[in-house]
């Protein structure tokens, strides 16, 4: 650069005046004063380059306080959903215990059976000389599952008015009866004796029932009762209404 600044400088001085325009010495003049070295201020750079350094530690300094700020809201929002989602599902498990209860309350108010004593083939039962549980064997309605096929029992599941009825065939000489028994408590009896042939009897009772109370037939004793695929002997029962 020196040099050219030299250069440029023996040009202007050696140069006859006559030779060069006003105009052109005016340009040469301009690119040596171009040319010339400025000197640089160490100190200025240092301040402009510290400013710059502090600004962006602000703004690292703004952007972490924005990231915390986010990470908190995100937080916080997070936390608020698993609150709404743990509502929900408990929301959820009341309703579908409401609803088993409602489902078992109905069902509970929808109870009858109706069954007989055997399925097929003939039977005879009896006579014995103490009383006996008659199980009818063949159910053919048991809505509620009130009625036990194993041993001849209806337990009610609710309280309410219930009505029974059993119907009973025998043969003669033997006298035919049973009676309707609550808990242990003998209700009503159905008794017929005839000397020869077949013999019927029936009988029903509309019972008040607690939960938990129990219904059958107990054969009555010297009886005897006989069966076929006719189902002659049954023994049936029904909720009228809950109380």
């Amino acid at each position: 650069m020196k040099t050219t600044v030299m250069f440029l400088l023996c040009l202007l001085a050696g140069s006859d005046s006559k030779n060069l325009t006003e105009e052109e010495k005016e340009v040469l003049a301009q690119q040596v004063e171009y040319l010339q070295p400025c000197p640089l201020d160490i100190h200025a750079v240092l301040r402009v380059m510290a400013a710059s350094l502090a600004a962006q530690k602000e703004e690292i300094k703004s952007l972490q306080r924005q990231n915390t700020e986010n990470l908190e809201k995100l937080n916080t929002e997070s936390t608020q959903l698993r609150k709404q989602l743990q509502e929900q599902v408990t929301n959820l498990e009341k309703q579908k215990t409401e609803t088993d209860q409602l489902k078992q309350q109905l069902q509970a108010k929808q109870v009858a059976f109706s069954a007989s004593l055997i399925t097929e083939g003939s039977l005879t039962v009896g006579p014995f000389n103490t009383y006996t549980t008659v199980i009818f064997k063949h159910v053919v309605t048991n809505i509620g599952n009130a009625y036990s096929p194993h041993t001849g029992i209806f337990t009610a599941p609710v309280r309410g008015l219930y009505h029974f009825e059993w119907h009973l065939c025998g043969s003669g000489p033997d006298p035919t009866g049973a009676v309707l028994v609550r808990n242990s408590e003998h209700i009503f009896n159905a008794y017929e004796q005839q000397t020869s042939q077949h013999t019927t009897t029936s009988n029903g009772a509309t019972l008040q029932l607690n939960p938990g109370d129990q219904v059958f037939v107990r054969l009555w004793q010297n009886c005897k009762l006989i069966d076929s695929y006719n189902h002659h002997n049954t023994f049936s029962g029904h909720l009228l209404f809950t109380m």
